[in-house]
């Protein structure tokens, strides 16, 4: 499983620490230093039965000064992945990808359920 997290984010570090705990395999990706690409994202995002605007971080500073909020309505999922591809401030974190299973964020009960 790749895990995407940004070190300094409380609910990242509390969900690495929930996968150690639970003796989960993982390779940490710091998200803002290798930002997944737009193909990683497309295919996570398909994946996820999600819909796209969940993996955006939209309580983020970068979300709010680039005025996503209503490109975010009415853009493509094309131009969207770009966007998200564009600055990993913009992904809602953390980002888990496995072959089959992702999460966006983190809720324990998620993880108990999906991460077992």
């Amino acid at each position: 499983m790749k895990f995407y997290w940004y070190p300094k984010c409380g609910t990242c570090r509390n969900a690495k620490k929930w996968l150690d705990e639970h003796n989960v395999s993982y390779e940490a990706v710091h998200i803002v230093e290798t930002p997944p690409s737009k193909a990683e994202l497309k295919k996570a995002y398909e994946k996820s039965g999600l819909p796209l605007k969940k993996f955006f971080n939209t309580s983020g500073q970068k979300y709010r000064e680039l005025g996503l909020k209503d490109k975010v309505a009415s853009a493509s999922d094309d131009e969207l992945l770009d966007i998200l591809a564009s600055d990993g401030m913009l992904i809602k974190r953390p980002l888990a990808i496995s072959n089959e299973i992702v999460t966006v964020g983190f809720k324990e009960e998620e993880y108990a359920q999906k991460w077992h």
